[in-house]
Parts: C-alpha cells; sequence; structure tokens
C-alpha cells in the first residue's frame, strides 16, 4: 500500500513541475468555480504546521475526542499536509489529491486505509451551460469553515464545523442560476462517508445567495440514516445556516446557526436533537495582520454526534460554550502565522483534568505556520 501511494506523489510531482511556469492555484475551503485557468491543469499544496498546549488537562497528547483540526497538545505537528492536481478546460473538469497529518488520523480514522488519504478525487462535466455534474469525492457542502486553515478566519474550527461534514463522496449538480444565486443538489453515500456503510442513500441541497459584494447567505441541508446496515434505522435531518457580511474594507462579521434531529431506534420514540451557534468578528488593519474573534455554543441531547452516534436514553447531554480570540501575521502572500487562545465552560464536568478530576472547564493555545501554493 505504502508503494501505490509513493507512486502517486511521484506523479503528482512529476506533472507539478511541468506547470512550474502556470499560475498556481491555492487550495479553495469550497468546490471549485467555473473559471478557467490560464492553463486548464494546475498544480496546487497546503502544509499546516503547529504546536499547541493545553492547560488543566490530563496527561495525554490528545485534545479532546470532539476536536478533529490540531487535535494534539505539547507535540509539534502537522494538522494536514496537501498534495493535489485540477483539471479545468471550462467544460470538463477534475481533480485528485492526496493529504496526511493529525486531521485525517483523527477525522478519517473509521475509512478504508486504502482510500483515507484522497483529500478530493472527482470528474465532472457541464450538462448544461451554467451547470457542473461531478462525481466522487469532494469537499462538504455544510458549514462556513473548511479542513484548509488558512482559509478560515479563526485557527481552530468552531464545534459545529468539527462535528458536521468536512468531506462527501456521492454525487453533485451545481447549477448557477444568476451571479449572485447558486443551488446545488446532491446524493451521497452518508454524513461524512468515502464508502457506503448502508443500502440508503443520502440527499443534500444548498442555496447560496450574494445580493451584494458584501453579502452572502447560506443554506444547507442533510438527510439520510447513517446506521450500519443490520442496525435499526436512525434518519437524521439537519440544516446548517450561516452569513458573512463585510461591514467595511476592514471589518467583517459572520453568524452561523446548525440544527439536527436524529430518529430513536424505537418507533414513537422522541429523536435525538442538537443545536450549535457561532458569532465570528475579523478585523485586518492590513494586508499582513488580521485579528478574529469567536463566541460559540453547543446543545446536544444526550451527546448525540458530538460524543456519540447512537447515544443511549441515559447518556448526558452536553452544553458547552467556548470562545476563542486569533492572531494572523502574512508576510506574503504564501504564508499564514496564526496564534489563538481557546476556552470552554460547561454548566456540568465534561472532561478529566490533569489529576483526573471531572472539570467543567477547559483552555488552550495553538499556534501555526502555514503555507500555499
Amino acid at each position: 500500500m505504502a508503494q501505490r501511494y509513493w507512486l502517486i506523489a511521484k506523479v503528482l510531482v512529476l506533472v507539478a513541475f511541468g506547470q512550474l511556469r502556470a499560475p498556481a492555484v491555492m487550495a479553495q475551503a469550497a468546490s471549485p468555480d467555473s473559471a478557467v485557468a490560464a492553463k486548464p491543469l494546475t498544480f496546487y499544496g497546503f502544509v499546516d504546521g503547529y504546536y499547541g498546549y493545553d492547560f488543566k488537562h490530563v496527561d495525554t497528547n490528545n485534545r479532546p475526542s470532539f476536536l478533529y483540526s490540531h487535535n494534539r497538545q505539547n507535540e509539534f505537528a502537522v494538522n494536514n499536509a496537501i498534495l493535489g492536481l485540477r483539471y479545468n478546460d471550462g467544460n470538463v473538469r477534475g481533480a485528485l489529491g492526496l493529504h496526511a497529518g493529525t486531521y485525517v488520523a483523527a477525522n478519517y480514522a473509521n475509512e478504508d486505509p486504502a482510500l483515507r488519504h484522497l483529500y478530493e478525487a472527482y470528474a465532472g462535466f457541464r450538462p448544461l451551460r451554467k451547470a457542473w455534474l461531478d462525481v466522487g469525492i469532494f469537499t462538504s457542502h455544510i458549514g462556513f469553515e473548511s479542513a484548509i486553515s488558512k482559509d478560515n478566519w479563526t485557527l481552530t474550527r468552531s464545534l459545529s464545523a468539527e462535528n458536521s461534514p468536512y468531506y462527501e463522496t456521492g454525487a453533485r449538480l451545481i447549477y448557477e442560476v444568476a451571479p449572485q444565486l447558486t443551488l446545488t443538489a446532491l446524493v451521497l453515500n452518508g454524513w461524512q462517508n468515502i464508502r457506503e456503510n448502508n443500502q440508503g442513500k443520502a440527499l443534500g441541497t444548498q442555496i447560496q445567495w450574494k445580493p451584494t459584494d458584501k453579502l452572502l447567505i447560506n443554506s444547507s441541508t442533510f438527510y439520510g440514516n447513517d446506521q450500519l446496515q443490520d442496525v435499526p434505522k436512525r434518519r437524521r435531518y439537519f440544516h446548517d445556516f450561516y452569513v458573512t457580511y463585510a461591514v467595511t474594507d476592514h471589518w467583517s462579521v459572520a453568524g452561523v446557526f446548525d440544527v439536527g434531529k436524529q430518529e430513536q431506534a424505537t418507533r414513537g420514540s422522541r429523536p435525538d436533537t442538537w443545536h450549535t451557534g457561532a458569532a465570528f468578528v475579523r478585523y485586518q488593519p492590513t494586508p499582513q495582520w488580521a485579528i478574529a474573534g469567536r463566541a460559540e455554543y453547543y446543545y446536544a441531547k444526550h451527546g448525540v454526534i458530538i460524543n456519540a452516534v447512537t447515544p443511549a436514553m441515559i447518556d448526558a447531554d452536553f452544553n458547552t460554550k467556548a470562545a476563542s480570540l486569533t492572531i494572523d501575521y502574512l508576510p506574503t502572500s504564501h504564508v499564514t502565522a496564526r496564534l489563538e487562545g481557546r476556552t470552554f465552560y460547561s454548566r456540568s464536568a465534561f472532561l478529566l483534568d490533569r489529576n483526573n478530576q471531572p472539570t467543567n472547564n477547559y483552555g488552550n493555545l495553538t499556534s501555526s505556520i502555514a503555507i500555499s501554493f
């Protein structure tokens, strides 16, 4: 298996050196749009190295299990390293990207070892002049944040982003109704699954409306059963909503609200529900410096999704608030250096401290240097 990945990486590097004179394309949080590069074939890469330190932390290098990005502490590590190719001639497009890092080890732990290092792998074409049809592995249609830290306002991910899909596998139809309005319909293998785990398929939608250059409104939905084939169905309903607004050239704000419901295995029982919200404020006084704050909460009945996919009725609710502050320094357009402080608080104990005693609060610091090309 290692030889297979080595051969793929070697091919990517060889093709990349053949494209050095073409403008490089940075990795994007959202799927590539219909714009055609100066040359159809482009090469991209991203590396995010980090060091984190936790306060009142149990004696381990792992951060809490509900954190998947930058999830190691008191350790120098690579969160995500990506190398890939994209092709787009205006009528046909596709992508192949490989990745590795602590984020991959945590978030793709349940995937087939032969597939977990695929960041994206899809092929598509235009069935209509203003539409794209893609099939394969691609970034999620859900959420304000992505796996590419430099594209996010804060260094670490919000609780809502960490506990909703980062990636999806299936087919998506993207239609541009107008320059301000884009509609997407998806048929998927499930909730962040590369391989299917049952005989059903999940459905998704996305509406993105940009009435002005400063305002973006997004609505995304998911419906499906993500239980194993031989386990009773628990249909999941989920809606993600966020708004971003550029107040001035220097100030921007964003708001996120997600709500979900998952049926119980026993018909007639009340479903498990969860909802989460976050508010972001970002100030960028110069092209080289920026600061961003985030306040958020996450409530999950019986800890559904965030602690367990199929929680028991006796499991405790997850009810936690958090806040963070991130400082960015961009010495060049290809480098992002960041420092973030983050704190969590819960009404009841939800973690163990360094003395293995239950605690209802937790804090950490994370630093990162990321390059992209």
